[in-house]
């Protein structure tokens, strides 16, 4: 097809296409699907396929023009991407022609198009080699360890009744609570039952302790509560409540000694106490190194992209978002939260996983182009044993898995994982690291992570309980 095309930079990642058809493209191609009608119509006057063009055309003007736009508009745009060498990611949008005149006079003047097209960004790679990064490795001291043994233990602790005095600091009550708004009024009581209270406990409000402590079973309390304006939960800030407090048990937390017998308990393989620090020495060494490996990779990759400034598409960063709203909405129900809470800043919520979506986004693109310059590709065997840790993670078959990913055409996106974890390697070995002391503070975010829901949007507290930052 004879053409002429303009591309315009309305953004680095948005083109539009500026598209004319001549004439004589035009006219042939409208020739061709007149031919077709006149063969397959009937017309008036004329025996089926006799019907001379020219009649055809005027009696099936718009069925035919319509045909002929459907016919050569995409096929104009694919040609005008591929001479442009535009790596477009989706649908043609705001397809339009400039020149009705063209349209009303088909064939007799040459047809003007414009597209815009979403295109990712021609990035240039710089410095990816020899960027400077610390190792920070949390110390496994002796306190840590017998901090996880103490961990342990509460862990191994039992609630056992209390029948001989009542409730005290320490206990855990647990309570049927109703309540009414006091001020402002509301339509609907609190109702909450089982909730357990500890007294004295971290986050529970001094109201509620001193309400709860020397009840017993079945005592019932109705006291009032002025929750503080500034209160953690927003559906309970500067509220004031009227609570009926039915008391169902007092217990008291037993916790194990600390010696053979108690650390047997955890696995076979555990046969003494000394046994089991050793175990807990090892866990928490191996997780310092895995922290140290993630925090150092992050370190990395923020550096990176400081470097590599482009824009992301629009489509791309929506879609991104929307995977992780959706993954984050999975996880608070996973935790019993309600997605639907008016206490869940959405406006905001939306703004993190946008920010975040754009992160990943610019991380992945940045790995491509550098494994593109590098000529990474992962091996058959590589992808086989992938699906195969995917297999073990989800406990179903490797052929399970399989079938799956070739339904979803999934391995091609593992092969893009597995070039990016390995583009990722290759920035590692070849950066240069030095070894700092541990420090709390974290890298600044920089590659893609699983939301878990812990953004500050917590779910609903309960009576007698503040949120702990």
């Amino acid at each position: 097809m004879f053409m002429k095309t303009e591309v315009v930079d309305v953004s680095p990642t948005r083109k539009e296409l500026k598209i004319e058809i001549d004439a004589s493209d035009v006219r042939a191609e409208l020739e061709r699907v007149t031919e077709r009608y006149a063969g397959a119509v009937s017309v008036p006057g004329f025996r089926k396929g006799r019907a001379p063009n020219s009649v055809v055309r005027q009696r099936y003007k718009n069925e035919i023009r319509g045909e002929v736009v459907q016919n050569l508009v995409p096929q104009a745009i694919n040609e005008a991407i591929g001479e442009n060498a535009l790596n477009v990611i989706g649908e043609p949008e705001n397809i339009h022609f400039d020149n009705n005149e063209a349209l009303e006079k088909l064939g007799e003047l040459p047809l003007s198009i414009h597209a815009d097209v979403e295109v990712l960004p021609d990035v240039a790679l710089g410095q990816y080699k020899g960027l400077e990064v610390a190792r920070r490795t949390r110390p496994v001291t002796d306190e840590t360890v017998e901090a996880m043994l103490e961990n342990l233990r509460e862990q191994s602790a039992s609630l056992q009744p209390v029948e001989d005095r009542p409730a005290e600091a320490g206990d855990t009550v647990t309570v049927n609570f109703t309540g009414r708004y006091i001020e402002p009024p509301a339509e609907e009581d609190v109702k909450a039952d089982d909730v357990e209270v500890v007294l004295g406990g971290e986050g529970v409000l001094a109201d509620f302790n001193e309400q709860l402590t020397g009840t017993k079973p079945d005592d019932v309390k109705t006291f009032v509560v002025k929750y503080p304006e500034d209160f953690s939960s927003p559906g309970l800030a500067g509220k004031e409540i009227e609570y009926t407090a039915t008391v169902t048990a007092v217990r008291r937390k037993e916790l194990p000694e600390t010696d053979d017998e108690w650390a047997k308990t955890f696995g076979e393989e555990i046969d003494s106490l000394e046994t089991l620090r050793a175990k807990l020495r090892e866990n928490l060494t191996e997780r310092a190194r895995f922290e140290s490996e993630h925090r150092m990779r992050d370190e990395l990759m923020g550096k990176l992209l400081k470097a590599h400034e482009f824009e992301v598409p629009e489509s791309l960063v929506k879609s991104q978002a929307r995977r992780l709203l959706e993954s984050t909405v999975r996880d608070m129900m996973q935790r019993g939260m309600d997605p639907r809470s008016q206490e869940l800043d959405w406006e905001n919520l939306h703004g993190m996983l946008e920010a975040q979506a754009t992160t990943d986004l610019r991380g992945s693109i940045l790995l491509e182009r550098i494994a593109d310059a590098e000529e990474i590709e992962p091996t058959d065997e590589e992808i086989e044993q992938e699906i195969e840790a995917i297999a073990e993670g989800a406990r179903q078959s490797v052929e399970q898995v399989r079938a799956a990913l070739t339904k979803q055409g999934g391995e091609r996106s593992i092969a893009d994982r597995l070039r990016h974890r390995k583009a990722l390697d290759l920035l590692i070995e070849n950066a240069r690291v030095s070894e700092e002391e541990w420090r709390e503070d974290a890298p600044p975010a920089a590659t893609a992570s699983e939301p878990n829901g812990e953004n500050g949007e917590g779910g609903e507290t309960r009576p007698g309980e503040a949120e702990n930052s």
